[in-house]
Parts: C-alpha cells; structure tokens; sequence
C-alpha cells in the first residue's frame, strides 16, 4: 500500500465528518448533524463531489456520502471541512451492510454516482440497481423516495431501465445523454473525477430518477437474468 494512501488512512480518523463502520447510527443521525432535517444518501460516492456539491445547494438538507475506500473518502471530507459544510457526513462501509446504520423511512433520498458497472453478466446481482439492492434500500428509504442513477455505462443505465419496467416502477426522469437535454437541472451539472474520465469512452452520461414504493419488491431476480441474457443475446 501506497504512503499516500497510509496517510489518508490515517487523516480522516480524526476527521469529526467521517465515521468508520460506527455503531448505534440507526434512527441517530440527528444526534451526528444536530438538526432532524432529512437525509440524501450518495453511494458508492468515491471522492464525494456529490455529497459535497449537493450539501452547499441545500443547506436545509443533510448529505452523507458512503465508501469504502477511505482513501476517496478523504478528498470528499477535506474538502468539506475546507469549506465548512456542517450538513455532509461521510460514512466508510460496504454498500450491502448500510442498513445497519440506518432506521426505516430515515432517508429521503438516494444518488449512485458513477458505480462500477459490474459489466459481465454473472455479476449482474453486484450493480447497484439490482433489486437485491433495492430491496435493501426499501429498509430505510421513505416510501415515495427518489433514486437518481448517473452513469457513463450504457450497460447499467438499460439494465436500470429493466429493472424498472420488470417491477413496474414509478419512472420520474430519464435521458441517455444530460450533456444534450436542454432543461438540465443544477444538481446533474455536479461533475465527478469519473465523469471526467468518461471510462465508457461515449461522451454521454445517461440518467435516471425513480421511486421505490413501500412493499418489498417482488423476487423476480431470475426473470430478470433470463431478460438480460436474451438481451444480450440479441445484441451481440
């Protein structure tokens, strides 16, 4: 391991806006911002631009970036301090332990920036929109809630849009290039250091916004595979 990333390790333990696998957050995050306003999550934030972007628009909201790479994590929470944003937080953990830390109906809002694709099929159940995810996100997001998909993958964003159509969700917002779309909002003008690298190699970045409803979703995990082997099929 690198010395750079030694020292990063070593920084955000002191850093009073990162919190490390902590215990007893659930239904206390309150006591961590001081206020009861209501909570966006960013997952998988890497180095935080959303967390930190989101939370100097809103500052009557609570933002909390989750990573497990504590090296990322560092740049989103310096850079917070920096500029004395009190209402983001930065919670270093896995992405399928998260409800640990957080009651049910305590989150009003989701963003997934730019995740690893997970691009092999076989991994499909890793993306996180499948709805083994969004099974766990239903534990603690406020029926109705939001979650916003930005990625450069066109893979994930049409696996996304399956999803959707499969367990008939409630489609809010969808483009497959917000460079283009004239009535682009503020909140899709952030610009992540992975945006950046257009990994993908399309120069569009695809969105999309949703809601998960109250009920469980429905298993239909391996319908869904069967959609995604056929539409690979089909397009090969």
């Amino acid at each position: 391991m690198g010395q750079k990333k030694l020292l990063r390790f070593e920084a955000i333990k002191g850093f009073p806006n990162v919190l490390q696998n902590p215990e007893g957050m659930g239904g206390n995050w309150h006591k961590h911002f001081g206020n009861h306003h209501p909570i966006t999550l960013e997952l998988a934030c890497g180095k935080g631009e959303y967390t930190v972007g989101l939370a100097a628009m809103y500052p009557e909201l609570n933002f909390i970036g989750v990573d497990v790479k504590g090296n990322r994590l560092y740049v989103g929470a310096k850079n917070s301090i920096a500029a004395n944003i009190s209402n983001s937080a930065f919670l270093r953990t896995q992405i399928d332990r998260i409800g640990t830390y957080f009651n049910k109906n305590e989150v009003n809002e989701i963003w997934i920036t730019f995740p690893d694709p997970q691009l092999r099929r076989s991994r499909a159940k890793k993306r996180l929109t499948h709805p083994k995810f969004l099974r766990l996100y239903q534990q603690f997001l406020s029926p109705g809630g939001l979650v916003h998909l930005k990625t450069d993958s066109p893979v994930l964003y049409r696996f996304t849009l399956m999803v959707i159509d499969l367990h008939r969700l409630e489609m809010v917002e969808h483009h497959d290039d917000i460079h283009s779309w004239e009535g682009i909002t503020p909140e899709l003008k952030i610009k992540t250091h992975y945006e950046g690298l257009d990994i993908a190699g399309s120069n569009r970045i695809h969105y999309i916004s949703f809601r998960l409803p109250e009920q469980p979703l429905q298993d239909l995990d391996d319908e869904l595979q069967e959609l995604v082997k056929k539409h690979e099929e089909a397009t090969s």
